[in-house]
């Protein structure tokens, strides 16, 4: 029996990533580049390999990306199969110690399914079915402020209306019972099935849409609430309060 390894001392996390699928990546793109007030993004030629394509836009030093299948077969086609259109995907935290958490990880037996090593970026992906709810990825930078997946001069292509991603919801029929897991994982304390990063929180939710496990909400803190929404509206968006339907995930503006 595998048993994880106690941490001397806390991984440092921050949510710093999230990722949707989308059938189409074109209009989802437009729809996120109008109401974010974004006018340049990053696609990735590496997530070729995988069949797809993307888009990865910074919202302040945080990140956006969608993923669209061009190939047969790839996990997010999959993915798309099964939650029965776009949605949630993955959930990528940074970390200050990537070799420490993979060793926790390793002694709970959890499958890793990607991973690399580089000057900039190390990196892996969990097995959604030994941790449940999305891909979920362990990321360290050097340095820490920098983001391999954003491509170069991130930092010039700034959202005009929001700034920062700071919560993702996970939905599941069991959310008590995913945020164990996950807790187990992070080696993180959950309260009121909420989980608090050094920086962002992951909570998880019921399944309230039939769709089964998945990435459902983003919160992103906005500069310019009213903006985005009078832009949703203009697109015939889904809009209810403060939040916004794009790619079948709920864009809260906090």
């Amino acid at each position: 029996m595998r048993h994880p390894i106690k941490l001397d001392s806390p991984v440092n996390m921050r949510l710093r990533q999230v990722a949707l699928t989308a059938r189409e990546l074109g209009h989802v793109r437009q729809d996120f580049f109008a109401v974010l007030g974004l006018d340049a993004d990053f696609n990735d030629p590496g997530v070729g390999k995988f069949g797809l394509q993307n888009s990865v836009m910074a919202l302040g030093d945080t990140f956006l990306e969608v993923v669209s299948p061009v190939e047969e077969n790839t996990t997010a086609g999959r993915y798309l199969d099964r939650r029965g259109g776009d949605g949630g995907y993955m959930v990528i935290v940074q970390v200050d110690d990537v070799a420490q958490q993979r060793a926790h990880v390793d002694g709970l037996g959890v499958r890793v399914v990607w991973e690399t090593a580089g000057d900039q970026a190390t990196a892996f992906h969990m097995h959604p079915k030994d941790v449940g709810g999305a891909i979920l990825s362990f990321d360290q930078m050097t340095p820490p402020e920098s983001w391999e997946w954003a491509g170069p001069g991130w930092e010039q292509r700034p959202a005009a209306n929001v700034s920062t991603i700071v919560a993702v919801d996970v939905q599941t029929p069991d959310p008590e019972a995913m945020a164990a897991r996950w807790a187990e994982v992070f080696n993180r304390p959950v309260s009121g099935n909420a989980m608090e990063l050094d920086h962002g929180t992951i909570r998880f939710v019921p399944d309230h849409d039939g769709r089964g496990p998945g990435v459902t909400a983003i919160d992103l803190s906005s500069t310019q609430p009213d903006v985005a929404l009078i832009v949703a509206r203009e697109r015939r968006l889904p809009v209810k309060g403060q939040e916004i339907q794009i790619c079948g995930t709920t864009i809260r503006l906090t």
